[in-house]
């Protein structure tokens, strides 16, 4: 614990990155739990001063000196990074909470979403406790809820994403190419988008602007991407399902920041949307906004920037009385990666408080 105040010192690593912005807005909006924060990026970072909880705090580079002291260290830094230095952290002390998937299948790594399986965040024989997938949290925490009440059987479910899943590189690339067809009369010929944009596709395979590309993620077996993967495994493993039946296809849209899911979900027994509604609506962190009578419904303009996991479009499938299908959104960068792993923050920094 920091020494002079009695709270515990904090490392973000990563503070530099989309998401680490987005930690240090959340640091900066809740509750002041920690003592010291400790910025931490890469070399070529160091040095920078960024803004947290109204301090200028100056970026250190990540070494085993900048990770001594720390109680809790955030990492959100590719998977390769993580894998070398999410270990040294624990082992100079800290509980990592890491945002990568570089641990997420580990058996001896908790996998949390805190509305839905805090407890499990006490187990973690490695020192290191994971963050799911962007896409698996922007709808595990209503499914959760469901689960608690009606008993999961099997989930369809189709992403909708938003470029910022895929980096900084994936929003620059989004907003170059809507500047290339804005105000032409592209989209109305095969190819034309394509030619137009030419090589500059970024990290995606085809055209995203005026378009939709059924992929994300990499190629895995039998034609199944990385992220369809994640969205089935974190899903069993978050909600200790093991032998939950998932199919998912992931598409990227023409969206900056926010994903997208229609979920398909069948329960153990008979189901109303009433029940449904009403656990919903009283679920921490999901907000039920369902009124297409009004034209009232989740989109990603109205849900960037904020917390909430949102529900819409809430019915009972036609030709399945034990399914719900739903509409769900969820901020990719806030619930989906920097305010889930503050959550996962401060569950530790409650336990540690306690010991």
């Amino acid at each position: 614990m920091t020494a002079h105040t009695g709270k515990p010192t904090l490392a973000v690593v990563g503070a530099t990155g989309a998401v680490g912005r987005v930690m240090l807005q959340i640091l900066s909006q809740h509750a002041d739990i920690w003592g010291e924060i400790r910025l931490i990026a890469s070399p070529r970072s160091a040095g920078r001063k960024l803004a947290v909880r109204g301090e200028e705090v100056e970026v250190v580079a990540l070494s085993e000196e900048a990770l001594s002291g720390v109680d809790v260290a955030m990492f959100d830094v590719p998977d390769e990074i993580a894998r070398q230095w999410a270990p040294v952290a624990a082992a100079r002390g800290a509980v990592v909470v890491d945002n990568s998937g570089a641990f997420r299948m580990d058996p001896d790594v908790p996998l949390v979403v805190p509305e839905v399986n805090p407890h499990a965040a006490r187990s973690r024989p490695r020192g290191i406790v994971s963050n799911p997938n962007c896409t698996t949290l922007s709808m595990i925490v209503a499914l959760g809820a469901l689960h608690a009440e009606f008993g999961l059987r099997e989930l369809v479910v189709s992403s909708y994403q938003a470029v910022s899943g895929a980096g900084r590189a994936g929003v620059d690339t989004l907003r170059q190419q809507l500047s290339l067809v804005a105000g032409t009369e592209l989209g109305t010929s095969p190819g034309d988008v394509r030619r137009a944009v030419g090589d500059s596709t970024g990290p995606f395979s085809e055209p995203v602007a005026l378009n939709v590309v059924p992929w994300a993620g990499s190629l895995r077996e039998d034609g199944w991407s990385s992220e369809e993967m994640k969205v089935r495994d974190e899903s069993r493993k978050i909600l200790g399902l093991p032998d939950l039946r998932v199919a998912v296809t992931c598409v990227r849209v023409p969206v900056v920041t926010v994903h997208s899911l229609t979920v398909h979900a069948r329960f153990e027994g008979e189901v109303t949307v009433g029940r449904a509604r009403e656990i919903l609506d009283t679920a921490p962190g999901v907000v039920l906004f369902d009124n297409p009578g009004a034209g009232e419904f989740p989109t990603p303009a109205d849900v960037v920037g904020t917390d909430p996991t949102w529900v819409g479009r809430v019915r009972r499938a036609l030709d399945d009385p034990t399914a719900l299908e739903l509409f769900v959104c969820g901020d990719n960068l806030r619930k989906g990666a920097a305010l889930n792993s503050a959550q996962i923050a401060e569950l530790v920094a409650a336990e540690l408080g306690a010991l």
